[in-house]
């Protein structure tokens, strides 16, 4: 894979010295701020998010090779990064209008990523909702969004990271059983489809074709519901990996921290050659009660002891399970 000089550079950045991505995603914002509204209605929506992500930032993507923030309340934890973490931004709005069809994706108001890359940042992440089975109108508006947005990264000079994460348009749950039949092929559509140079895209963050929880044998979790064999399993894992032509990367998918590590290490013995992950949840999410119920001083106790811990259970993890980009 041949770059260009600033795509090289924000490459690298964003990775460690052994060209592995060890990233912390906090892009987050209405999930987010729902939760924490859930365990305290008197923080604001704003003020929820950016408090909640500065000591994110703080500690954990200290911690990490980088770090990804959005810039509608991200840029206070922006500023507390250290000058060798990355910075990667959202350069979607949160969610989608669920009132239209087709989950169609917006770009923020106020940035372009001239802007964006003027503020610092060194990677720019589009995060697009796509089922490939759709209506053919609905995933061509979305094509040409992520051509506009490479075109941008490409005038720009700026690494372009594709988010891709399916859905059913019929309205299957992501993590039921009947979807987990159809989702191998979407991923693997993503591999093929948007490794393609049309797009411009230099590293996909995607989803891992099989839910752990949804492989025979891994009857320790509590939402244990075998759909496919771990022989089969491995079998999509590796032939999704070999679609794609371009580095990727695994996002962890709302999964614990337990089962994210335990699919980290079943992709790799499955042949899947992932050159890092960008992992939120599995990381922090079990602080948001700290933060919203008890206040500063024991979010932060939180962040420095069990976060740290399961950022470096993470971490530990990838370092021996992916596959450097180069």
């Amino acid at each position: 894979m041949t770059l260009s000089p600033g795509k090289q550079h924000g490459l690298e950045l964003i990775s460690d010295d052994n060209h592995i991505i060890l990233a912390t995603a906090m892009d987050q914002r209405g999930s987010l701020g729902k939760l924490i509204g859930s365990f305290n209605d008197n923080i604001t929506y704003e003020n929820g998010l950016r408090k909640f992500k500065q000591g994110v930032s703080d500690v954990l993507g200290n911690q990490s090779s980088s770090l990804l923030l959005d810039p509608e309340y991200g840029w206070d934890a922006a500023a507390k990064l250290n000058d060798n973490v990355g910075l990667i931004m959202a350069y979607e709005k949160t969610g989608y209008d669920a009132t239209e069809k087709g989950r169609l994706p917006n770009l923020v108001d106020y940035y372009a990523v001239k802007d964006l890359v003027a503020a610092g940042a060194n990677a720019i992440k589009l995060l697009v909702y796509y089922d490939y089975q759709e209506d053919e109108y609905i995933n061509q508006m979305k094509k040409t969004m992520i051509k506009r947005v490479g075109d941008e990264c490409k005038q720009n000079d700026i690494l372009f990271i594709l988010e891709p994460v399916s859905y059913s348009a019929e309205g299957l749950a992501s993590k039921g059983t009947e979807f987990a039949k159809q989702k191998p092929s979407i991923v693997d559509y993503f591999m093929e489809e948007f490794s393609k140079e049309i797009y411009g895209i230099d590293v996909l963050k995607v989803e891992v074709p099989v839910f752990i929880f949804h492989i025979e044998g891994y009857e320790q979790y509590d939402n244990y519901d075998p759909v496919y064999s771990k022989e089969a399993a491995a079998e999509l894992y590796r032939n999704s990996s070999e679609k794609s032509r371009i580095p990727f990367i695994y996002l962890s998918g709302g999964v614990t921290n337990d089962q994210f590590i335990e699919t980290l290490y079943f992709a790799k013995e499955a042949g899947a050659k992932f050159s890092g992950s960008l992992c939120g949840r599995a990381i922090w999410k079990d602080g948001v009660e700290s933060f919203a119920s008890e206040g500063s001083n024991a979010y932060y106790q939180w962040l420095h002891t069990t976060g740290v811990d399961n950022l470096r259970k993470v971490q530990a993890a990838i370092k021996k399970t992916s596959t450097p980009w180069t």
